[in-house]
């Protein structure tokens, strides 16, 4: 699944990263923990949370993730979009919840890991 494809279906926000849609993402992985992230990331690619913070992002580095989605109408402040920036992480934020954002990315096809 692209990316543009994610956007749509979350009907999501860019915050980052709109040259970078046509990018392939094979799973996901959602949580508002990042000691979760960090003990059950094996390949995701893409990252949804409700935490806006800048552990979000050095998560995401460190697991090599190449998006973040955050739910729940969470927008990202400027230092957390200029993190992600510099580190070239997509930042995706929509209005909807955790769960409903991953059955139907799940639906689409997005595999779970």
């Amino acid at each position: 699944m692209r990316l543009q494809q994610v956007k749509e279906i979350l009907d999501a926000r860019v915050f980052y990263g709109e040259d970078r849609l046509g990018e392939e993402v094979h799973s996901a992985f959602a949580s508002d923990f990042m000691s979760d992230v960090l003990a059950f990331v094996k390949s995701q690619d893409l990252l949804l949370t409700g935490m806006i913070n800048s552990q979000v992002v050095r998560t995401a580095e460190m697991m090599d993730m190449r998006c973040i989605v955050f739910v729940r109408g969470k927008t990202p402040t400027e230092d957390i979009v200029e993190m992600a920036r510099e580190r070239g992480i997509v930042l995706l934020a929509t209005q909807r919840r955790m769960y409903p954002s991953c059955g139907m990315l799940y639906a689409a096809g997005l595999a779970g890991g």
